[in-house]
């Protein structure tokens, strides 16, 4: 393929798995099998990725039951996180949690997950017909984000459904925050449960001293891995790692094989090994490099007199139940200015050409990897500068006039305490009613024949006037699209409020039709 102008190094754009497809595209063997392509460069700009791209034919194994040269790529990203068995995972992370839940849970049993999860989760829930307990993070007020999950509120919640079977959270959050994985496995370990571990966007994790230690080496049983979120990856390119002997590898494997493509991409999958061939050999020197940038990029951005950076320096850590903070994740914070976090993101956007990975109410998040040179370190820099200037300038000639501006930056992000709302139907339940309302033969009132639902059946209603009813759907700003509300709970007033506020906002808000209308049960 050809080489990018990105200096990351020293220059690896191969693994054993890309060059052993180059060679057999180099031979006389003519393609008589899909992909239709023919590895020939058919369309201008994609013969590259035409010539390594086959199907499952001889000498090139097959994902769904590896013993070649895939088998040999996955134990090579099993050594590197030190995981006992890795899978690639050609549909991204969502597959990887699809299956893990899937795995470890049985229809209509209950399992314990972290609010704060990505929809994924629920989905599995949903597929599962499971029921769905909390863990309610705190909340770090200083940047309007979720806190890591802490120890205690798993051992609580434990002691409170001993039914569940198994824990699942996210390490890190969107915004980067890690948990302390290895207390939380020993706990959920104690009571015999299982522990997965939604580290996608920690696939950078572990691998060199400067960085913390990955959820895989602490002691979960399955960690999945989004390698194309912080590492030299392509998009959908992820990895499941498990550990011990608490999970039916068998069953995991046959889950895996449902919710992967029959027709797994030689192209991602080679890509996963060429990342994963780059990091073992370039991690230190990436990890130092990346270090040295974000050092210097927050020695810069001290001078910000109303743009606050998140950083693990910013908050006194022993407040909260975060054990770092990813220095990949950099969250901008304008809480208390007289701009929101999306008019920071457009400004980012359409005065800097800096495309951020997300606005919320508050804060942009900006996401920075080991592809990232010194030049787009100093250039971010100097945009947050730049407009943290002009925010002083416009806040000094509006006097006071502007503290009620300021107002609409109040987090939309998941709930700040752990009173959440009561739950009336399962999540499968409420779905499956909502799925259903359009059908002539009547199945438009299957949710008045499950416990709890409404007495009028399935219908849309204005937003506003959805208190107190029980949401037939996923409510999420998106990005991260984490819910504000779950189907089968009650939709709250004060949760209408806070769609309302994102809606404001110019957030992009999932799950209401285009007449700004809610499904109920």
């Amino acid at each position: 393929m050809r080489k990018n102008s990105l200096n990351y190094g020293e220059r690896q754009t191969t693994g054993p798995l890309y060059d052993s497809l180059v060679r057999y595209g180099e031979t006389d063997w003519y393609p008589c099998h899909m992909p239709g392509h023919k590895r020939r460069g058919v369309i201008e700009g994609f013969s590259d990725f035409f010539q390594i791209d086959i199907t499952e034919i001889d000498d090139f194994d097959n994902l769904h039951q590896a013993e070649g040269i895939i088998r040999q790529a996955q134990e090579r990203a099993a050594a590197l996180y030190g995981a006992e068995e890795t899978f690639f995972l050609v549909n991204g992370s969502t597959c990887g949690i699809l299956s893990a839940i899937s795995a470890v849970a049985d229809r209509g049993d209950t399992i314990l997950i972290a609010r704060n999860c990505h929809k994924s989760v629920y989905h599995a829930a949903f597929l599962k017909e499971l029921h769905v307990k909390y863990l309610c993070p705190g909340r770090i007020a200083e940047f309007d984000i979720s806190d890591a999950v802490s120890p205690a509120a798993v051992k609580e919640a434990l002691a409170r459904y001993p039914e569940c079977r198994a824990v699942v959270i996210t390490s890190p959050t969107y915004e980067g925050l890690i948990s302390d994985i290895r207390e939380i496995g020993r706990i959920v370990h104690e009571k015999g449960k299982i522990l997965i571990v939604d580290e996608a966007h920690g696939a950078h994790l572990g691998l060199s001293r400067e960085m913390p230690e990955n959820a895989v080496k602490q002691g979960a049983d399955i960690v999945i891995h989004s390698l194309h979120k912080t590492l030299p990856s392509m998009t959908q390119t992820a990895l499941l790692h498990v550990n011990g002997k608490c999970v039916n590898r068998r069953r995991l494997r046959h889950y895996l094989s449902i919710y992967q493509s029959s027709s797994p991409s030689y192209v991602l999958m080679a890509g996963m090994d060429a990342c994963i061939s780059y990091m073992k050999k370039n991690a230190p020197d990436c990890f130092a490099r990346l270090t040295g940038h974000y050092e210097a990029f927050m020695r810069r951005t001290e001078k910000c007199r109303h743009i606050r950076i998140g950083a693990p320096r910013a908050v006194p850590g022993e407040k909260y139940c975060f054990r770092a903070w990813d220095i990949c994740k950099i969250v901008i914070s304008v809480k208390g200015t007289s701009v929101s976090g999306q008019a920071l993101y457009e400004m980012l956007r359409n005065e800097f050409h800096i495309q951020p990975e997300m606005a919320a109410g508050s804060y942009v998040l900006a996401i920075m990897t080991v592809a990232d040179e010194e030049a787009g370190w100093q250039r971010l820099a100097e945009a947050i500068l730049r407009i943290d200037e002009r925010i002083g300038e416009e806040m000094a000639a509006a006097g006071n006039s502007w503290e009620e501006r300021a107002r609409c930056a109040a987090d939309s992000g998941p709930a700040e305490t752990e009173d959440l709302p009561p739950v009336r139907l399962t999540i499968a339940q409420a779905l499956n009613a909502a799925h259903d309302r359009d059908f002539p033969d009547g199945r438009e009132n299957y949710a008045g024949n499950v416990g709890g639902a409404g007495e009028n059946g399935v219908k849309e209603i204005a937003l506003g006037q959805a208190a107190g009813r029980i949401s037939g759907d996923f409510i999420c700003i998106y990005p991260p699209g984490i819910p504000l509300v779950v189907p089968g709970e009650v939709i709250e007033a004060c949760t209408i409020r806070r769609i309302e506020e994102g809606l404001r906002m110019g957030l992009h808000v999932q799950g209401l039709s285009d007449e700004g209308t809610v499904i109920i049960c």
